[in-house]
């Protein structure tokens, strides 16, 4: 996929199809997976169409943490988020793994430089408006595989995922002073 934009929409398309048995063994409940039934194969893609998003998230906020624009606490907190996406990518790999694919690698800092047009961030507020685009992308991501999970364990670990980048998205949007979203049920839509 050319774009994070393309790839979130590919990921809201088919990520409401994964199976119950990739999601328990993202959820990290191999035993529960153990007896159901799935196409292994379309959840090692749908998953590595979210690792694609963990890894852009994660290189985001390195251009962000390098570019000299971030004043102190506001870089603590990039680098906490950063974190955050490595564990993300973390599971999102090892579940992969253990559907028998491989997941998707990561590419180089300079190529998603390129892709996030890292050279037009001027200032700090560039910078987080850029960060608080792409985590609104990853909470409604997330928060569209939720309705396709009868188990509810499965369905809290994708909640779990959207509740963290709701959290980035509502920090960043403090951070840069704007409202918060006005209207209820403001997410997933």
């Amino acid at each position: 996929m050319s774009t994070s934009h393309d790839q979130r929409r590919a990921f809201l398309r088919a990520g409401t199809t994964l199976s119950a048995v990739g999601l328990a063994l993202l959820a990290g409940r191999p035993a529960l997976a153990q007896g159901m039934k799935g196409d292994a194969a379309k959840d090692v893609d749908i998953l590595n169409i979210a690792l694609g998003l963990e890894h852009e998230a994660i290189n985001a906020y390195q251009l962000g943490a390098g570019s000299g624009l971030l004043q102190k606490p506001v870089l603590d907190v990039a680098v906490q988020f950063q974190g955050h996406h490595k564990a993300h990518r973390d599971a999102l790999a090892a579940t992969i793994r253990k559907l028998g694919g491989q997941p998707v690698a990561e590419k180089k800092l300079d190529e998603y430089a390129k892709d996030l047009k890292a050279d037009t961030l001027k200032n700090q507020a560039d910078v987080l408006s850029l960060a608080t685009r792409l985590e609104l992308g990853a909470t409604n991501a997330y928060i569209s595989v939720i309705p396709a999970m009868g188990d509810r364990e499965l369905a809290k670990v994708a909640a779990r995922l959207a509740a963290d980048e709701a959290m980035h998205f509502t920090v960043l949007t403090g951070a840069l002073g704007r409202p918060l979203p006005a209207n209820a049920l403001s997410f997933g839509a």
